[in-house]
């Protein structure tokens, strides 16, 4: 297993986790847009909450690791489309991360990887549950009307609203 990340406090976390587990890994700081590794280096690529902060997307998620996904990878996105998006507008929220120098959001048309898998399956995740980051009655609103509320629609009618976009795919 190898972990690239551009935050060394990630990598510091990365690994004391990985000493609790008794796992280990090769774990660095780097570039995600400049990977240092040959092309299908690795039989999976994961690369979650990374993407959306590229510079340079290529027209879809995917493309700094792309080549270097020998069969399999899975990228997470934010989805444009989502309720989180819906409910920071309409409460005046912001949302974590809008201060980054590039923050991309994408729905489901926009987030097909580049030319080179085969296949992609998209699934939508990360669905309302109760919150502590925010009190009074914005909190108190959110917690009590909206999850109970967003969580009592049958799921295939709010399916497509989830935060994240996970697009699996294959070579």
């Amino acid at each position: 297993m190898t972990g690239v990340d551009v935050a060394e406090s990630a990598i510091a976390l990365a690994r004391q986790n990985l000493a609790h587990q008794r796992l280990g890994a090769s774990l660095s700081v780097g570039d995600g847009e400049a990977l240092p590794f040959p092309d299908a280096a690795f039989d999976f690529v994961f690369a979650h909450g990374v993407v959306q902060y590229t510079a340079d997307d290529g027209a879809g998620p995917g493309v700094p690791a792309r080549p270097h996904a020998r069969r399999t990878a899975c990228f997470q996105v934010y989805n444009r489309l989502s309720w989180l998006n819906a409910l920071s507008r309409v409460m005046h929220v912001g949302l974590e991360h809008e201060d980054a120098p590039v923050l991309r959001k994408y729905s489901r048309a926009s987030s097909r990887p580049a030319p080179g898998f085969s296949s992609v399956r998209m699934v939508y995740e990360r669905f309302p549950v109760k919150s502590r980051l925010h009190g009074g009655w914005k909190g108190a609103l959110y917690n009590r009307l909206f999850v109970g509320a967003f969580n009592a629609v049958p799921r295939p009618l709010v399916r497509r609203f989830g935060w994240h976009l996970l697009a699996f795919c294959q070579k």
